[in-house]
């Protein structure tokens, strides 16, 4: 059975699905290309995490990092491998939709890669439509950024 929740990043399980991910991304794209948060950052004050755990076994996650002025960024948004294809990241999404509404966001954005295509089609599924690179991303060969109002 799957459960969604919100969790703390240093919460069980979730130490594990960064370190797929970081590995994940370390093969297709250069150190300075990824963009990627560390556990630190996810205990911040204004960052939401949001974890996907089948049989307990944590197996998806998403982070909602809040701007301060009405926006949030999708950070961290992953679901390991084996687990792709079940509706997790759907899940995982919409409960970060529903805690950036309820925390009165009106505009989300992410950033994802060129060489990530199920990724940008799922965003673009959900409603995500290409937006210029902002912030860090900003010169950044190896970024796609996406942008959606709530």
């Amino acid at each position: 059975m799957i459960s969604v929740a919100l969790e703390t990043a240093d919460a069980d399980g979730v130490l594990e699905l960064l370190e797929a991910s970081d590995a994940f991304h370390a093969e297709l794209y250069p150190p300075e290309e990824n963009f990627l948060l560390d556990v630190s950052s996810l205990l911040a004050p204004g960052v939401s995490v949001v974890v996907a755990r089948r049989d307990g076994q944590a197996v998806g996650m998403g982070a909602l990092v809040e701007a301060g002025d009405g926006t949030g960024e999708l950070k961290r948004f992953f679901v390991l491998p084996g687990e792709r294809g079940g509706g997790i990241a759907g899940r995982v999404l919409d409960t970060l939709l529903a805690v950036a509404t309820d925390h009165g966001l009106h505009l989300l954005r992410l950033e994802t890669g060129p060489l990530q295509p199920a990724a940008i089609a799922f965003y673009e599924s959900r409603g995500f439509t290409r937006i210029p690179a902002f912030g860090e991303y900003v010169g950044s060969a190896s970024s796609v950024c996406f942008g959606r109002p709530l």
